[in-house]
């Protein structure tokens, strides 16, 4: 389906832009990025016959314009974190601030306490001033300073209420699917309202379950982490007689932290996933190929996410502050089936399980996410002070761009069963292509 990439402004942007930048090409100076230049969405061609045929939606290329909106000395900023923990939320209100501060000098900047909760009557406690001095040393931390919670997105009035109270011009929400989609609520809120805020979404998902972009902030982090779980597990398992090491990893609907896990360990001999199904019993099932694994080899490692299974447990009729779903337990569920079929046949084994999840979460961002998130919160401010709102900043392509946050909160991401990766796990993991008679 063919999307509008088009974004909103607040307006015509008029003020020249303090940051000393350059619009000439060829002379070694930093360029600003012109609002004409765009960046294809798909870059593949389905029919290389066709390809002048195909169209590819075009996307606002992200980065500091020449002219700006607001008008610095008059901007007060807002930055609240929702939802999960995630590794990086630290170097993203880093980078936020410091971008606003050094590059933009704007000095009025405050962080909203617990999430959506903190704009709410009932729950707000005073804000956070932050500056420099204040997030200089937090990107060495995991967890959000500015603390987090879940729900609470869907009162947009009051929300929008205590932002007018605030007096601010500028929101950066840094949340996944659910606060993004009140960060698009609130926007449309203030925009009925007639006011000139603009609303600015930086996506952070564990689960890198965000469509439209090429990874969320803090998932390479976890795929680091759960590596180790892996490697741990692989080693119980190859130290005893019939050792099997089971870990759980994050992936409610997506299975791409146990997809690459399973690729950077190189140890893993089943990956159950969200998107594929898998039976228990039979001989396509997990337990009659589990056994026929710790024939050959007399040990085995099995990835499963937490979404993956769930047609085999009782449905779950609750759900979370967030709205979410509350998965049953696949986990406890699975060590439980395979000490029963062991048991029952008689044979030895060792079973050890590892659920990660919250170490995982907790974790201070690698190298590599820490530089994501420095550019994902300084695109972030270009694209506020520009006047532009209701997007998210995220790479494509490997390039920094603007998506509607209309179309980045339509559909979720998910591990294509006919893709490249999920040909990739098959091929290090060798488990069979289907392990059900579905």
């Amino acid at each position: 389906m063919k999307q509008n990439f088009s974004v909103r402004t607040l307006g015509v942007p008029k003020i020249p832009s303090p940051i000393p930048y350059s619009h000439v090409l060829g002379d070694d100076i930093a360029n600003y990025v012109s609002e004409k230049e765009r960046g294809l969405y798909d870059v593949d061609i389905p029919d290389p016959d066709a390809a002048a045929e195909v169209e590819n939606g075009l996307l606002e290329k992200a980065g500091p314009r020449q002219h700006i909106y607001f008008s610095p000395g008059h901007v007060h900023a807002g930055i609240v974190t929702c939802g999960g923990l995630c590794p990086g939320l630290n170097d993203v209100i880093r980078a936020i601030t410091r971008c606003l501060w050094y590059r933009y000098g704007v000095h009025r900047i405050s962080g909203i306490r617990f999430g959506y909760s903190g704009f709410l009557p009932e729950s707000a406690g005073p804000t956070v001033d932050l500056n420099p001095e204040y997030v200089d040393d937090i990107h060495k931390m995991g967890g959000t300073v500015l603390g987090s919670s879940r729900g609470g997105g869907e009162r947009t009035e009051d929300i929008v209420d205590s932002i007018e109270r605030l007096n601010l011009n500028v929101l950066f929400t840094i949340g996944g699917d659910g606060t993004q989609k009140g960060a698009l609520a609130i926007a449309r809120e203030i925009e009925r309202r007639g006011m000139k805020i603009s609303v600015i979404g930086i996506p952070k998902t564990i689960d890198n379950d965000f469509s439209f972009i090429d990874r969320s902030f803090g998932f390479e982090t976890a795929v680091s982490e759960a590596t180790k779980a892996v490697t741990a597990a692989h080693t119980e398992a190859h130290s005893a007689i019939n050792g099997i090491g089971l870990v759980k990893l994050m992936g409610r609907e997506s299975g791409f932290i146990a997809a690459h896990t399973a690729l950077a360990s190189h140890e893993s001999n089943f990956v159950l996933i969200p998107e594929v199904p898998f039976e228990l019993e039979g001989e396509k099932g997990l337990l009659r190929l589990l056994e026929q694994r710790l024939e050959r080899r007399r040990h085995a490692v099995i990835i499963v996410a937490e979404g993956a299974g769930q047609d085999l447990l009782p449905d779950s009729d609750t759900t979370d502050p967030s709205g979410n779903r509350r998965l049953s337990d696949i986990g406890l569920f699975l060590k439980g089936e395979i000490a029963r079929h062991f048991t029952a046949k008689g044979t030895p084994f060792s079973l050890k399980y590892i659920d990660p999840s919250y170490i995982i979460r907790s974790a201070e961002a690698v190298p590599t996410d820490s530089v994501y998130c420095s550019r994902l919160g300084n695109n972030a401010v270009h694209a506020a002070m520009s006047g532009k709102t209701q997007l998210i900043v995220g790479l494509l392509n490997d390039r920094f761009v603007h998506i509607p946050m209309e179309v980045a909160v339509s559909e979720r991401k998910r591990v294509e069963p006919e893709g490249s990766l999920w040909r990739d796990v098959l091929e290090t993991t060798h488990q069979p292509i289907r392990m059900c008679d579905c």
